[in-house]
């Protein structure tokens, strides 16, 4: 009774300090200061500042046109903000970023939750809420409490904010018990969930609306407790002038909108290669791609594809849409970068005849790029991969295959790797780091479709295959700690 009493107490007065924690950080380092302190003096001489982060899908990672990542782009603009260039440092997991703040490098930048009680750090102001979600395996009866939570296999992430609030609803529910790692990241973690290991997992809200299209077994069930907040980690003691200068910067952020536009680019929606149903596609095919066939048809004889195949690629960048814009830059028909435009020679990418044509050679291209040793559909296959997710990212995904004892020229093989991108254990080893490596699974799989059904239509054939085959699951056996109930 009294241990209850004093976990509530501490519960209780944990959240008045974060509260006035939040308020000074908030008030007092937007005030204007004339002198910088030490730490900002010494950002600004060596015109350069450190940043110790982690390469994941919600801070930091190689995408299709470079670095990205949503506090990469933060990070990026606060150095632009004060004159200087960035320097990452992503070789850590989420508890190694505090330590390595505490003793080197100007600030930490990793889905941090602010948490005033840290020892060493200082906190910036609050960034984005960060709202606990449980999630379950499909098939299970859906929890909607914590009282249905009881003999459930629950996984987190330890060090990341989830665990603390777990703890927190243990406090008041003694029987709850789950296990947590601080080896593992999201993907991982939903892995599990999905392939039967766990039954459910904790995890942060924008972390599942990221991930979601990759499990589809994963259901979101309810929220956990009250949101923590995202900040930034900055070392004690060496004066806070690089912390109201991240706070003045934050606040002109949220102030004139940017703020709000980031997380809705990378947390407001699903992924844009959410699944388009065979309906919605015939109906496109019968009224946009009559437009557009006669420049794929143009296109394949210049290039050797098969003109529906091309036309299957254009579809699932764009809808066979020559406006369309990504919220990355990408623009067009077949969804050219800027460089890769510029590579080919294409002075307009809203140009359908330019994108079309643009395209077609850029995936020759990469498909010429390939070994030798890479052959029939195989080739194809990794060739289209790559046009998603980069040919460093496929190689990366053909040495994954190697080690786990797979044939690298083998798409069924390959395929089953490229998943794997999104796992710390993995990518942590490759030359390209993190990559969304399920997304170039589901890109192939569902060009394939795209590609059978117009020869399908091209054969004038009534009947469709149906678009219902799944996303190959690989068992991940990553180490937890046992948190069991505390009585």
């Amino acid at each position: 009774m009294l241990a209850s009493w004093f976990n509530h107490v501490r519960r209780r007065w944990r959240g008045y300090l974060t509260l006035c924690a939040t308020l000074l950080l908030v008030l007092f380092p937007v005030l204007p200061s004339n002198e910088p302190g030490p730490h900002l003096q010494d950002v600004m001489q060596r015109d350069f500042i450190s940043v110790h982060t982690r390469n994941t899908p919600t801070t930091y990672y190689e995408g299709r046109q470079g670095p990205t990542g949503f506090e990469y782009e933060l990070m990026r603009r606060f150095a632009d903000h004060l004159g200087v260039s960035l320097a990452l440092n992503d070789d850590h997991n989420t508890t190694d970023v505090l330590g390595a703040v505490r003793q080197q490098g100007d600030m930490g930048a990793a889905a941090l939750p602010l948490d005033p009680g840290r020892e060493g750090v200082i906190f910036s102001r609050p960034i984005m809420p960060l709202q606990p979600l449980l999630v379950y395996r499909r098939g299970l009866p859906p929890p909607s409490s914590i009282e249905d939570l009881q003999g459930l296999e629950i996984g987190t992430l330890g060090g990341t904010g989830t665990d603390t609030v777990m703890r927190e609803l243990q406090a008041e529910h003694p029987k709850l018990s789950w296990k947590e790692s601080r080896d593992m990241e999201v993907a991982s973690l939903l892995s599990q969930v999905a392939n039967g290991d766990l039954d459910a997992a904790v995890v942060f809200e924008h972390q599942f609306r990221l991930n979601r299209l990759f499990f589809p077994e994963v259901e979101d069930g309810f929220r956990l407790g009250k949101p923590l907040s995202l900040a930034w980690a900055f070392p004690a003691g060496q004066g806070l002038g690089l912390v109201r200068e991240a706070n003045r910067f934050l606040a002109d952020m949220q102030d004139n909108g940017l703020l709000q536009r980031l997380e809705t680019r990378y947390f407001g929606r699903d992924n844009y290669l959410e699944y388009v149903g065979a309906r919605t596609f015939i109906s496109h095919a019968q009224k946009r791609l009559p437009d557009y066939a006669p420049l794929f048809r143009q296109s394949a004889r210049d290039t050797g594809f098969d003109w529906k195949l091309l036309a299957a690629v254009g579809y699932q960048e764009s809808h066979w849409n020559p406006e369309a814009t990504s919220p990355t830059g990408v623009r067009g028909l077949m969804m050219l970068t800027r460089p890769t435009a510029s590579d080919l020679g294409i002075e307009d990418r809203l140009d359908p005849a330019q994108s079309i044509e643009g395209g077609a050679r850029y995936l020759r291209s990469l498909e010429q790029r390939l070994p030798e040793s890479i052959t029939g559909d195989d080739r194809l296959y990794m060739a289209l991969a790559a046009y998603n997710v980069g040919l460093g990212h496929l190689y990366d995904a053909r040495d994954i295959t190697r080690q786990r004892g797979g044939d690298p020229d083998a798409w069924e093989d390959v395929r089953r790797s490229l998943p794997l991108l999104q796992e710390s254990g993995w990518y942590e080893k490759t030359r390209h780091g993190y990559a969304r490596g399920g997304e170039p699974v589901i890109y192939v799989r569902n060009i394939r479709r795209y590609h059978e059904i117009l020869a399908y239509v091209d054969r004038s054939q009534e009947q469709f295959h149906p678009l219902n085959a799944r996303l190959p699951e690989e068992a991940s056996r990553e180490t937890f700690d046992v948190i069991p109930p505390s009585t």
